[in-house]
């Protein structure tokens, strides 16, 4: 059986400047001349999982969404779903959601996108002004224990639209079962305009790119940063309450998903400052939800789709582990300044690592995948520390300062099982070549082997 539910979306208040920060918003072009069209983006797949799918899409007015979906290839078996729960269907002039749950492991199906278009005057006046439907039949396979074991991970795009295209275009040329997006998909964003640029419109080729391949995202610090993020579930959904236990209902972006014989976890360090930082005015809180996070994670790698994996891998943004003993380790209260580390930001987030890394080792989790540093780098497993970590790059093509920096270079990190062996690929995508390539048994003997 196929259910529906979706999170409401309204527009977004604008603010003024985000507290003196350096980093800038990104910028909105002028929209395209749509020509009286209604859908205005490709449908986005987010939160990949088992059982359930989320589809969003962008709207040019006020309008009621919907997809058909089946396992047809023409949907001739499709069925109709739409945005909202069973009270009321949702409407929004921004954009569009409908989370599809009921489906099977592992099993692929055909979907379609389309949205009635409602003239809103009142609770006692409204209209249906007719349909528009896409065309185009686009499809994905839902994830589970039959499902191929091969993902992309993709981190610190900050909304620049050379490397986030470069990435697009090798992840095509992969075709993976997902892709991570692990963190700092923005900059400061204040707008659903912004939102909608950096996630639904892309100014890149490729505008479909998340329409076959379905999402995760682990946010970022600057995720977190201007209204619109603060509110970032207006377009990138959570899971709905169904999916989640009652504990666990803000805890919307942590994932468990098998993939094959993959378990992916997904964590959120949350911001790079303390919540008793002045710069953030006692508005963060990060500190609870990492303990409520730590809670679901001791639950979640119990679960026997996760814990019978041969292969734990772990994502979130911030790196667990840094080597240099001088780099900031997020927790020097109050202000996150302290003469001995240097900068005034989190570069690695010791907080989250006392709290989970025990657990992962636990369970035995051979690789941790972060980013938020903007250079590559591979830290091997040690006597004391069992896991690897892959920093991925950031979003600079040999560039930094007005200066060359051969180091500083985007990455796609590729995961794919063959043979029973996890191999892990660093693509440089500037060069275009493979960077570093790392295997990994099962974990009863989690080894990593650099080649």
């Amino acid at each position: 059986m196929l259910a529906s539910a979706a999170v409401g979306t309204t527009e977004v208040a604008r603010a003024t400047d985000w507290l003196g920060q350096a980093s800038e918003p990104s910028s909105v072009p002028a929209q395209e001349n749509l020509q009286g069209r209604l859908i205005a983006s490709a449908p986005m797949l987010q939160n990949y999982a088992e059982t359930s799918i989320g589809i969003a899409f962008a709207v040019t007015s006020m309008a009621n969404g919907f997809v058909v979906i089946g396992r047809q290839p023409d949907l001739s078996d499709g069925h109709k779903v739409f945005c909202g729960g069973h009270r009321l269907a949702d409407i929004s002039d921004q954009v569009l959601q409908v989370r599809i749950t009921g489906l099977l492991p592992a099993t692929k199906y055909y979907y379609r996108i389309g949205a009635d278009r409602i003239e809103y005057k009142g609770g006692y006046s409204m209209k249906n002004l007719g349909t528009e439907e896409d065309t185009t039949i686009y499809s994905f396979t839902t994830a589970g224990a039959k499902a191929r074991a091969h993902f992309c991970v993709i981190n610190d795009t900050h909304a620049k639209w050379q490397p986030f295209g470069l990435a697009i275009e090798k992840i095509a040329q992969l075709a993976p079962s997902c892709v991570i997006w692990n963190g700092d998909a923005s900059n400061v964003e204040e707008t659903m305009d912004a939102l909608k640029l950096i996630y639904l419109n892309p100014d890149i080729e490729r505008k479909d790119y998340a329409a076959r391949t379905p999402y995760l995202f682990c946010p970022g610090n600057h995720d977190f940063r201007g209204m619109a993020n603060r509110h970032l579930e207006r377009l990138w959904m959570y899971r709905q309450p169904e999916e989640r236990s009652t504990r666990d209902w803000d805890l919307g972006r942590n994932f468990a998903v098998r993939m094959g014989e993959v378990a992916l976890i997904g964590l959120d360090t949350g911001e790079d400052k303390l919540d008793t930082n002045p710069l953030f005015a006692g508005i963060f809180k990060m500190t609870d939800y990492r303990k409520a996070q730590t809670e679901w994670l001791r639950e979640a790698l119990q679960h026997h789709e996760i814990a019978d994996a041969p292969f734990l891998v772990v994502c979130c943004h911030i790196p667990l582990y840094d080597p240099n003993p001088k780099h900031n380790p997020g927790d020097l209260a109050p202000d996150d300044k302290d003469p001995r580390y240097s900068p005034d930001f989190a570069e690695w987030q010791r907080t989250c690592a006392t709290m989970w890394c025990p657990l992962l080792e636990q369970a035995g989790a051979q690789l941790i995948i972060t980013g938020h540093q903007h250079t590559y780098r591979y830290d091997k497993p040690t006597a004391g520390r069992p896991w690897a970590q892959i920093v991925g790059g950031g979003p600079e093509m040999g560039e930094y300062g007005g200066k060359k920096r051969p180091d500083k270079f985007p990455t796609v990190i590729e995961g794919e099982v063959r043979e029973n062996i996890l191999n892990v690929s660093v693509h440089n995508l500037i060069s275009g070549n493979v960077q570093e390539t790392f295997t990994f048994s099962p974990r009863k003997h989690a080894k990593a082997k650099k080649r």
